[in-house]
């Protein structure tokens, strides 16, 4: 039951939301790499405003892995929490060029071994740049979505991706994570819900519905 009302809600979603996709600004691997990083606790929007520069700069790994510590926590002051994403992006550039020849690696496990990444940030360069399904993607939205969708009672984003995992067929993994980002920055926001103008609002335990 729970299955099926799930595929109910991802084909509203679907409906709702067909263009979903990865808002960051990227040309390259790379750039998705670095932006993703720098999206940590910081909107897309914000992201967007400070590659559209940091981008025309920094074009290879080398660039990234050569530069300034202070420049760089400069240039990225803006995303918060400038000096650790700084430090991450030059250790995670140099990791490229020694182990990686400069290339972002399309591997889960070679991703995660770079300085900065956990599965969220190499979901999102796997699934948008690759192509590749291997998890889903688990920031705020889709967290506190899947929460009230009755989709998971966990507050872990590592156990909510398995839930996610073993509810969605593999197909479904990295547009499931768009569509619930979009509907949780448009619709069904953390403090004002717009229930009324919701698309899943008949599948909604949130509104009595049982998941």
């Amino acid at each position: 039951m729970r299955a099926e009302r799930a595929s109910k809600v991802l084909k509203l979603l679907a409906g709702a939301y067909p263009e979903a996709g990865c808002e960051l600004r990227r040309a390259s691997a790379l750039d998705l790499l670095i932006a993703t990083i720098l999206s940590a606790q910081c909107t897309d929007k914000r992201v967007n405003e400070v590659t559209k520069t940091l981008f025309k700069k920094y074009r290879r790994a080398e660039d990234y892995a050569r530069a300034s510590l202070r420049t760089l926590e400069r240039e990225v002051h803006s995303t918060g929490f400038f000096r650790s994403k700084a430090r991450h992006i030059r250790e995670a550039a140099r990791m490229l060029v020694e182990r990686h020849g400069g290339k972002v690696p399309d591997t889960m496990e070679a991703l995660l071994e770079l300085p900065g990444v956990a599965r969220k940030t190499a979901n999102v360069v796997l699934g948008t740049w690759f192509g590749k399904a291997e998890g889903v993607v688990v920031d705020t939205h889709v967290l506190r979505l899947s929460r009230r969708l009755g989709w998971t009672k966990e507050n872990d984003p590592v156990k909510v991706e398995r839930g996610l995992m073993a509810l969605f067929p593999r197909a479904e993994w990295t547009l499931l994570s768009h569509r619930l980002i979009q509907h949780g920055r448009r619709v069904c926001r953390a403090l004002k819900p717009d229930c009324p103008a919701c698309p899943v609002r008949a599948l909604c335990p949130r509104l009595g519905v049982r998941p």
